[in-house]
C-alpha cells in the first residue's frame, strides 16, 4: 500500500504503509484532507478515523507515519519533538507506526509554519 502526501500544495512525499490493521483502516479511509499542526519536528492532524493501537511506540525514526488514538491523529515524524530527550524522536504518547516515508525531502518540512494544508491519497 503506497500513498502520496501533498503539503501546502507543493511538497510531495511518497510513503509505504505496513501490513498492520491500523494501516489498513487508514488506507481504506483515504483520501484525507486536513489542516495540520506542527509540534517540534512533527506534523499531526485529527483524522476522524478510529483505528487500533498496534505495537505501541513512543520513540520513533525519521520518516515514520504514526497514529495517535487519543486525538485520532495522523502524525509525520521528521525530527525531535518537545517531548524528546536529546536527539531522539519522541511522540506525545504511545502511537502505532503504520508507514514510512520512502521518497521526498523531509528537510523542507523543518521550514513549515502553521497552518499546514495536508492531503493524503492512495497512489
Amino acid at each position: 500500500m503506497e500513498v502520496d502526501i501533498c503539503i501546502n500544495g507543493v511538497i510531495i512525499l511518497r510513503a509505504a504503509l505496513n501490513k498492520t490493521e491500523t494501516a489498513q483502516v487508514i488506507f481504506s479511509a483515504l483520501p484525507l484532507h486536513a489542516q495540520g499542526n506542527i509540534w517540534g519536528e512533527e506534523i499531526y492532524f485529527a483524522s476522524g478515523i478510529k483505528a487500533p493501537l498496534i505495537d505501541p511506540k513512543e520513540v520513533l525514526d525519521v520518516g515514520d507515519l504514526a497514529y495517535w488514538p487519543p486525538m485520532q491523529a495522523i502524525c509525520i515524524f521528521y525530527g525531535p519533538t518537545p517531548a524528546s530527550l536529546g536527539d531522539e524522536i519522541r511522540a506525545a504518547g504511545p502511537v502505532s507506526v503504520f508507514g514510512k516515508i520512502q521518497e521526498g525531502d523531509l528537510e523542507v518540512l523543518k521550514k513549515l509554519k502553521e497552518p499546514v494544508d495536508i492531503a493524503i491519497k492512495k497512489k
